[in-house]
């Protein structure tokens, strides 16, 4: 082997090696979920048109290009309709079949004026007593016309067997001699019965109506792409111009060699196509319904959809086909945009950017493209679309994934030296580690586990020292779970506080269910010390909040993610004053006045040790009924705000339940309060 391949052979070694971690870290069942949603992507991208979840958007987008690029024309002077109108119905007494002597005097006028074709969008499918003068009137036609053909293979919604019988009799008959040939007038319609393309070639079946009329346009013998609509220009003037059918049967007008005359003029030379123009007949929607405004119709007839189609064929505007590979290219480039900025996305500016060519990009190119002529019925902008979306969402997770597994890697090594949360904080944002601090407003809770300090006197320092893990890692779990930072432990107190470095909308509730598990853990901790331990006492919380200044204080050697401010030492105290109000937990006013949890009882006013002003305390009580409760607290406070009455209420229901020392206590206080409404704690 010569060094080139040696050199190549680590590199590919080199390269499978850090894909395989790559792999690992993701998670191969997450890479090979995100392998098989990347190859769905790819075929939504590809094949959204025959999905039934997105076919209608693509129909939408597919109109909005044709509205957006369809040109705007005067009225176009080598076409003109001759329609049936309702009016006509009126006149002759007839709708169905329709009058034929009006068709044949029609026939026979239009026949001597010179026009290019006559093609007629009405099928001759049941007898009528003046079939004879319709008969003679195609067989003595000159000018090429064709009439309309179907079957019950081709539509079978539109006729039986004995009619099909009768048509092609008709047909047979008139054509001995004559100019006039059967022609398709299938529309294809899509399942939202509007008219997007020319129908399919059936085989067998006679030429369809404009491929008839204009022979010479071999280019569109076959084609079944997109009808290239247009607009008309001026609200007042139709793209295609149109006398009704009784105006070529009224005897008396044609009298006049000056109406002959003008007649002639509108007919000679052109395509002229006869057909109904009928309210709530043969009528269809078009791409350009959509943009219709109020008042306009967004419907038109099946003849008027014959004459765009007339119109494409003298224009030339054959759609351009693009090619599949181009479509499998750009399924697969709008996936592969998608999840680079998914990969780019920690760079906001690069991705923005990114962002931005993309939008233009999917959402331009089909309509450049329509703008060109080129074929978009079956271009899948909108798969294209989602396929981004999914080549985002895919890369974006497996790129989290990824992600989370490097930072749990990273956080853990932090966690060694520094609290969970604050690592998780410095993982987002390393330059937190910088020292310094800022105001925030938190809740602080502060415990105490009662008598601890004697106890370790009285055991052996292998037994305090397991005792005392064992209960800051009860008490820290929950601190934890409800989403708390520990701050310190001082002995056996715990110090945690909520609102920093993360401030959630839910803190206050967090910081006081904490409270209450907090002390429940101790008490849990109290019931399975070991056999031989004396007896442990409670575990006290205090709850306050306040302004405090939180962030990393110490020197370059040695930082502490901690808080300082009096909201702290306030905490403290209220821990401390659970001694003398006979208490296991104390929340301060603070806090009750911020949170939704309807728990507290009211425990009157005091002046903390070493304080100079109030303070509102209460205590949890969650077992309480509501009832019960709110009854008590109303008590309380009328008893806080001097009511006599409220106080000998209140001290006769604290001795129906002598347990409750918290609430003993309480009456005490208030019998010796200040003048204020507060007492001072010792």
């Amino acid at each position: 082997m010569s060094d080139i391949d040696e050199t190549e052979e680590v590199a590919r070694g080199g390269i499978l090696k850090k894909l395989n971690g790559l792999f690992s870290q993701i998670g191969w069942g997450r890479t090979a979920m995100s392998v098989v949603g990347l190859i769905l992507a790819l075929l939504i991208a590809r094949f959204s048109w025959s999905a039934p979840l997105f076919v209608d958007a693509e129909h939408a987008l597919f109109d909005a290009r044709m509205i957006a690029t369809a040109p705007t024309v005067k009225q176009d002077d080598r076409i003109l309709m001759v329609p049936y109108t309702d009016q006509t119905l009126i006149k002759t007494g007839k709708r169905s079949p329709l009058d034929r002597t009006t068709l044949a005097k029609a026939l026979k006028r239009l026949d001597g004026m010179g026009a290019k074709a006559i093609g007629i969008d009405i099928l001759i499918d049941q007898p009528q007593s003046d079939d004879k003068f319709l008969i003679e009137a195609f067989q003595s036609m000159k000018t090429p016309t064709f009439l309309a053909h179907a079957s019950i293979e081709t539509a079978s919604d539109k006729i039986l067997f004995e009619q099909q019988e009768f048509l092609e009799n008709f047909q047979r008959e008139i054509a001995k001699g004559s100019a006039v040939r059967p022609t398709s007038i299938v529309i294809h319609t899509d399942n939202d019965n509007v008219m997007r393309r020319w129908a399919e070639v059936i085989p067998g079946s006679p030429l369809r109506i404009p491929n008839a009329m204009n022979p010479g346009a071999t280019e569109f013998a076959t084609y079944t792409g997109s009808l290239a609509f247009r607009r008309q220009e001026l609200k007042d003037q139709p793209i295609f111009a149109a006398i009704p059918i009784d105006t070529f049967s009224e005897d008396a007008l044609f009298e006049s060699p000056e109406a002959t005359e003008m007649f002639r003029q509108q007919v000679q030379g052109k395509y002229v196509l006869i057909g109904g123009n009928i309210q709530d007949t043969d009528i269809f929607e078009t791409p350009l319904s959509r943009s219709m405004e109020a008042g306009e119709s967004k419907q038109i007839w099946g003849v008027e959809l014959f004459a765009h189609m007339l119109a494409q064929m003298m224009d030339g505007r054959l759609l351009k086909e693009i090619p599949t590979p181009i479509l499998w290219a750009a399924a697969f480039l709008a996936v592969l945009a998608g999840g680079l900025t998914a990969a780019l996305n920690k760079r906001p500016a690069l991705s923005g950017i990114f962002l931005v060519i993309q939008l233009i990009a999917i959402v331009g190119i089909p309509f450049y493209l329509s703008s060109l002529d080129f074929e978009t019925y079956g271009l899948p902008g909108f798969g294209w679309i989602v396929g981004w979306f999914l080549g985002f969402s895919i890369v974006g997770a497996a790129a989290r994934a990824l992600g989370a597994e490097q930072r749990k890697f990273a956080q853990s090594a932090l966690g060694k030296y520094l609290p969970a949360d604050v690592a998780a904080e410095i993982m987002k944002d390393p330059d937190s580690l910088q020292l310094g601090g800022e105001m925030r407003e938190i809740y602080v809770v502060f415990t105490d586990l009662e008598g601890f300090t004697k106890l370790s006197h009285a055991i052996k320092p292998a037994m305090v020292a397991k005792l005392l893990n064992r209960y800051l890692d009860m008490l820290s779990e929950v601190v934890l779970a409800h989403g708390g930072t520990i701050d310190k432990f001082v002995g056996d107190a715990v110090v945690a506080f909520w609102g920093a470095p993360i401030s959630r909308p839910d803190d206050c509730e967090r910081a006081v269910k904490a409270a209450i598990a907090m002390h429940e853990a101790g008490e849990e901790f109290r019931r399975t010390v070991p056999e031989g331990v004396p007896a442990i006492g409670v575990t006290r919380v205090g709850l306050h909040y306040g302004e405090a200044i939180v962030g990393n204080f110490g020197g370059e050697g040695r930082i502490q993610y901690t808080a300082l401010g009096d909201s702290m030492n306030t905490a403290a105290r209220l821990e401390s004053a659970n001694k003398q109000t006979k208490s296991r937990i104390l929340v301060s006013e603070t806090v009750v006045e911020r949170c939704d949890l309807d728990i507290f009882r009211p425990m009157g006013n005091v002046v903390l040790r070493g304080r100079a002003s109030k303070i509102g305390i209460f205590e949890p009580v969650p077992d309480m009924a509501a009832e019960d409760r709110k009854a008590l607290s109303e008590l309380i406070s009328r008893a806080v705000q001097g009511d006599l009455d409220a106080l000998q209420a209140l001290e006769k229901k604290s001795e129906t339940i002598p347990e409750d020392k918290a609430l003993t206590q309480l009456v005490y206080r208030l019998k010796n309060q200040e003048t204020g409404g507060y007492y001072v704690l010792d």
